[in-house]
């Protein structure tokens, strides 16, 4: 599934695509696609396909194509403080960007069938929050995954105010589906070939549209233990932050704030970090068409214009390669810098820095 939108050179030019393509339609889903760069949830010597906007799959890890994920993230209608539930959270991509709007006093669970890909999601995730330049940029509500079969939820789980199901769900499943959800909760699950969104409006209403055709492979269904029962999944807690962690969100956000307070004073804007330059296509040549006895020969049709475009593309490529061999500087961490400049212990920087390296 996918293929909606022309490949990109890299995250920003996938993204400036999606935006073209109206999948993208709202600031908060564009800077949660631009803080997490697809190509870091595949596998060395598959991040050629990352930008494509294709689906891709190699053993038990599954990504869905962006087109999907755009829709997905737009249909959620996502806000920060909500809780949120992956069904299928696979690699933790979605539940990452996910976690880039809700914020830090959001809930984002998810639950996948597969213990190595729960691995491969916690080391992605690990891999963000250490590395990542954008991390910094957010408040961020970290996602927590459980291995198991998401029809075998325990009946007593808590609801959410959204949940995404990424996996093709049989109609016999759909209330089962419907039953996680909060009053005026979203779920957004591929259902009869249609990606849906459902509002719930009350304890025994919903309201569904469709949002576009789409084919997922079904959900697994469940086995049975040797009593004859299916074993029931508990989700993570929904677990009240530690005065120590409210601390850290708010002592990080009040030096944010007045990083930003002090660079408008200054003047000064802040820059998003500079985007790959596309290339120009250089136009073919018109060609007029002469007869010679009794051939139609073509003849370049040479013109001011032709010779002008010819001298730009050459100015063009020159300057490219010239800014291609001057080393980047690498973007400032306004905040980190600001952290390490405090008159506080190593350990308690560390700390305020998520023990980040950068």
């Amino acid at each position: 599934m996918g293929g909606a939108v022309s490949a990109g050179e890299d995250n920003d030019d996938l993204i400036d695509n999606l935006k073209e393509a109206q999948y993208i339609r709202t600031e908060s889903v564009e800077q949660a696609f631009r803080a997490i760069d697809r190509g870091d949830y595949y596998l060395e010597g598959h991040r050629d396909s990352a930008y494509k906007d294709l689906a891709w799959k190699h053993g038990n890890i599954h990504l869905s194509a962006p087109c999907i994920y755009s829709e997905v993230m737009e249909a959620l209608k996502l806000q920060p403080g909500l809780s949120f539930l992956n069904l299928g959270s696979g690699t933790g991509y979605l539940s990452t960007m996910v976690g880039l709007i809700l914020g830090p006093f959001g809930i984002n669970h998810g639950i996948e069938l597969h213990s190595d890909v729960v691995e491969y999601a916690k080391e992605k995730l690990e891999s963000f929050i250490k590395y990542s330049d954008s991390f910094d940029k957010f408040e961020f509500c970290e996602p927590a995954f459980v291995v198991g079969n998401c029809l075998e939820i325990a009946s007593d789980s808590h609801q959410y105010d959204r949940i995404y199901c990424g996996a093709g769900v049989q109609k016999d499943h759909e209330n089962y589906m419907k039953i996680l959800l909060k009053v005026g909760g979203i779920l957004v699950m591929p259902i009869e070939d249609q990606l849906t969104q459902i509002l719930r409006t009350g304890q025994n209403t919903w309201e569904s549209k469709n949002i576009l055709a789409v084919s997922f492979a079904p959900l697994v269904q469940p086995n049975r233990n040797d009593n004859g029962k299916h074993d029931t999944v508990g989700l993570p807690p929904c677990a009240v932050r530690n005065l120590q962690d409210l601390a850290r969100i708010y002592i990080r956000r009040t030096l944010r704030n007045f990083i930003n307070e002090e660079m408008k004073a200054k003047g000064i804007a802040q820059k998003a970090p500079p985007k790959r330059k596309r290339r120009r296509c250089r136009r073919r040549r018109i060609n007029t068409y002469v007869f010679v006895g009794n051939q139609l020969i073509p003849q370049p049709l040479d013109s001011e214009e032709d010779e002008r475009m010819e001298d730009d593309n050459k100015e063009e490529e020159e300057k490219d390669h010239s800014e291609a061999l001057k080393p980047e500087e690498p973007p400032r961490n306004l905040l980190r810098e600001k952290i390490m400049s405090l008159p506080l212990p190593e350990s308690l920087k560390a700390y305020l820095t998520y023990y980040r390296e950068k």
